[in-house]
């Protein structure tokens, strides 16, 4: 009897395998991140079509292959649809997706990254909620939320606005991250902590950060 594992994650990417498959990075609340083979994925009118895109959040039904688990079912509560006419915010999305890869391990407890690139996505699709913002909240939350995070730099003159918002980054609870913004000052010098902050502990070539910073 085949034994079957629900884990309730997000998907980071895709990639095709053979001539209808589909393979795809699960974010996951309970096994970290998970390689997936959605068989059949790539066909007309496959089920798997749809729940196996990039952002897609839900519920997925798995069981266990030789090399990666295999999709049985997925129950998609978001599909984060607005990707598809904001081309601006899909940039950012699949930034955020990149640095989740980057940080997340299989076997991992990373809910809290989970978590963190869900309510990002989300911020993402609030008008009133400058992406830019975002970004830079992501960013060094996401430092934050991997043990490397610093503290207020003491190399960098900053005003007392941002220096409370740095340290309400980080100690907000990911649900109510997203609840504020700055005006443009402040968001410059977020930016510029945030530029030294992922030199040093990000030290890695993100594939759409580069196309992000030349749209």
């Amino acid at each position: 009897m085949q034994d079957f594992l629900a884990v309730t994650g997000i998907v980071l990417k895709q990639a095709p395998v053979g001539e209808s498959d589909r393979r795809v990075t699960i974010l996951t609340n309970s096994r970290g991140k998970i390689s997936a083979f959605a068989r059949g994925a790539r066909k007309p009118n496959s089920r798997f079509s749809a729940t196996t895109c990039p952002f897609c959040f839900g519920t997925f039904k798995l069981y266990e292959g030789r090399d990666a688990y295999n999709i049985s079912d997925a129950d998609i509560q978001n599909y984060f649809e607005e990707f598809r006419t904001d081309l601006d915010a899909s940039f950012y999305a699949a930034y955020f997706a990149e640095i989740a890869d980057y940080y997340c391990r299989e076997n991992n407890d990373e809910r809290d990254m989970m978590k963190l690139f869900y309510q990002s996505l989300r911020a993402l699709c609030k008008e009133s909620l400058p992406n830019p913002l975002v970004r830079v909240v992501y960013e060094l939350r996401s430092i934050g939320v991997n043990g490397e995070y610093p503290g207020t730099p003491q190399d960098i003159k900053l005003s007392g606005s941002a220096v409370y918002t740095l340290e309400f980054i980080q100690s907000t609870p990911i649900e109510s991250l997203y609840s504020f913004t700055v005006t443009d000052s402040v968001l410059d010098e977020l930016k510029r902590v945030s530029r030294e902050y992922c030199r040093k502990y990000m030290d890695h070539s993100f594939k759409s950060l580069s196309i992000l910073e030349n749209t």
